[in-house]
């Protein structure tokens, strides 16, 4: 059976050129998109937040599954890969964007407001897990991608990544989901 793919958000061409000319390779893969706007989509009115806005490709996935209720706050630390996001999707009021540190902004966020978070950099996976997991509302849904070798990471990057995925496949707070695709994804919801 052939699978058949939906459309894509019309906005992601002009940020695919806008990360062509900083050379910026970091972005989503449409998988991990649909995802992303399947479940910004099972949160109606929710309040998400993005971890590693990066140029906006996820960040265009999760608006594109988004009601007009749903809020989305995204943080980035690059602000010429930010700009390119802010250039094409700032103009949503659903979207709150920050140039800043994400672990800043983790540790300036109150426990328990947020019905999605993804995370996509190092703060809030890699550093930062347990207080972006109590950002989490009960039912809140914790997505991280990356999680499959790729030929850019670190000698040590791998046993990082397993510590990872057993840290969240075994904490008690939380149902979790290794996913063998895209670029391996885990998926995980707070327990009430």
């Amino acid at each position: 059976m052939a699978l058949t793919t939906d459309s894509h958000p019309a906005v992601l061409a002009a940020i695919a050129r806008g990360c062509a000319a900083l050379g910026f390779e970091m972005s989503c893969d449409p998988v991990t998109g649909r995802l992303l706007r399947t479940l910004a989509a099972a949160r109606p009115g929710g309040r998400l937040l993005e971890l590693g806005t990066g140029a906006g490709v996820g960040t265009s996935w999760l608006l594109s599954g988004m009601d007009p209720g749903a809020t989305l706050l995204s943080v980035e630390l690059d602000a010429a890969v930010a700009a390119v996001a802010a250039e094409h999707l700032a103009a949503d009021p659903r979207l709150e964007l920050v140039v800043g540190d994400g672990a800043e902004l983790i540790d300036a966020l109150p426990p328990g407001g947020f019905d999605l978070v993804f995370a996509d950099t190092w703060p809030g996976k890699f550093h930062h897990l347990d207080r972006a997991l109590d950002l989490l509302a009960p039912g809140g849904l914790y997505l991280v991608d990356d999680l499959l070798p790729q030929p850019t990471w670190p000698a040590d990057h791998a046993a990082a990544v397993d510590a990872l995925v057993e840290r969240l496949t075994g904490d008690p707070r939380l149902h979790a989901t290794p996913l063998d695709c895209a670029s391996g994804l885990l998926l995980a919801t707070r327990r009430p």
